[in-house]
């Protein structure tokens, strides 16, 4: 088959369920599916596009000129002053939504598409992405002999060159109107300062989490909820600052996904301080598992301690038991069987069970050679030559051999006969 001339059809159906006009360029941060790609209604139900430009900024303009937009397409918008060069990264009915989700008050936030870009807007453009780099080197020199407490992550050019955004951090309000006019005199373009947090510089950074995939504020997530150390406690998860934080150094956003579902099933559980009490002994909660609703129990209130795992139904009988002044026989239930026990595990057990084996085995060579040894220390009977002495069979034995030991000759003109017992 000839490799270098074949061609590859790339079709634009929207088989096993997933769309490539839907998908669009993956080479961008939240990125959005348009389930509706391939819905002919869709499409002519609003004139709102989504366009994205660096990183994660996006915004949202009117097609006026009803130009047949398409996600991938590079456009020339309308900015201030000038135009701005981005990538259409969601048209038609879905736009509606990601607009409400934006919180976009006014219909002047929402300007319009000039065309589709050009030529000459593309290397103009391109002109101008090449000097965000030693601009942002240089403008953080530039605040540092201000004296500035902020931190400079990014910069970035507008497609036309005649505007930069730059975006800061800074823990305190920092005046920065000197910086701003020594940032214009330097650059020549007008400056506009935008402060973000730590989540949105890593959300614009990008990069992988420790779970293995894209981050969250990369991938789909816009709005930052705060996040406190009650989340943690209430998912059980040890407050190691390592592991809570995440790749900027605040604590993970994950850990609020499922706080909801921990905080309703941590209400079927009973309390801590209570002691479930039996006939043999008092009973304090040593841990529990909230989302399986088992709960263990130890007979020390700070050790481990003939542990006792139950259902948290089971704990609850108990504590209405003891209510009553009852006291049950063990905390298991009587009308149900026990689970059967669990193989065990070989890692578990003892390292040193298989060096018991080969000292039985040392003993045991080392009883079959003195046994040997004082077979062979045994005076002789005092017999003439020629005559063989008999052995003593044992009644109802049968005759054992010597361990270790070898077997006398065979004479060849009389029978065999059984070497004498130990």
């Amino acid at each position: 088959m000839d490799y270098k001339n074949l061609k590859y059809k790339i079709t634009n159906t929207c088989d096993r369920g997933l769309c490539r006009n839907a998908v669009g360029r993956q080479d961008h941060q939240l990125n959005t599916y348009d389930w509706l790609a391939d819905v002919p209604s869709a499409i002519d139900d609003t004139d709102l596009v989504e366009v994205q430009f660096k990183n994660t900024r996006k915004g949202y303009y009117h097609n006026v000129n009803n130009l047949p937009l398409k996600k991938g397409d590079i456009v020339a918008v309308e900015a201030n002053p000038g135009h701005d060069i981005g990538v259409v990264t969601l048209t038609g009915r879905l736009v509606k939504l990601q607009v409400k989700k934006a919180n976009l008050k006014s219909e002047e936030d929402i300007k319009r598409v000039y065309r589709l870009a050009r030529q000459v807007d593309m290397d103009k453009y391109r002109e101008a992405k090449s000097r965000e780099h030693g601009t942002m080197i240089q403008s953080r020199q530039i605040a540092k002999d201000l004296g500035l407490q902020m931190k400079i992550g990014d910069v970035e050019y507008q497609g036309d060159g005649n505007k930069a955004i730059f975006y800061y951090i800074a823990d305190e309000r920092v005046d920065f109107r000197q910086l701003i006019k020594d940032l214009a005199a330097t650059f020549h373009v007008r400056i506009e300062m935008k402060q973000i947090g730590a989540r949105q510089e890593a959300g614009r950074i990008g990069g992988t989490g420790p779970c293995g995939r894209e981050l969250c504020c990369a991938t789909w997530m816009k709005n930052f909820v705060s996040v406190s150390t009650g989340a943690a406690r209430f998912q059980d998860i040890s407050l190691n600052p390592q592991k809570l934080a995440g790749m900027c150094a605040k604590l993970k956003c994950c850990l609020n996904y499922e706080v909801d579902s921990y905080i309703e099933a941590s209400r079927k559980l009973p309390s801590k301080e209570i002691v479930l009490q039996t006939q043999d002994a008092d009973y304090y909660l040593f841990k529990s598992d909230i989302l399986a609703g088992i709960v263990t129990y130890s007979t020390d209130k700070r050790l481990a301690a003939n542990l006792e795992t139950i259902t948290a139904q089971r704990a609850l009988e108990v504590i209405e038991m003891n209510k009553k002044g009852e006291k049950p026989v063990s905390l298991h239930d009587e009308t149900t069987q026990k689970a059967p026990e669990k193989p065990a595990d070989l890692l578990t057990g003892d390292i040193n069970r298989f060096d018991k084996s080969k000292k039985k085995k040392k003993k045991n060579k080392a009883a079959a050679q003195q046994n040997q040894q004082n077979a062979a220390d045994k005076p002789r009977s005092d017999k003439p030559k020629g005559e063989r002495p008999k052995a003593e069979k044992p009644k109802g034995d049968k005759p054992q051999r010597k361990k270790g030991g070898k077997q006398p000759e065979k004479p060849q003109q009389q029978p065999q006969q059984d070497a004498p017992a130990n």
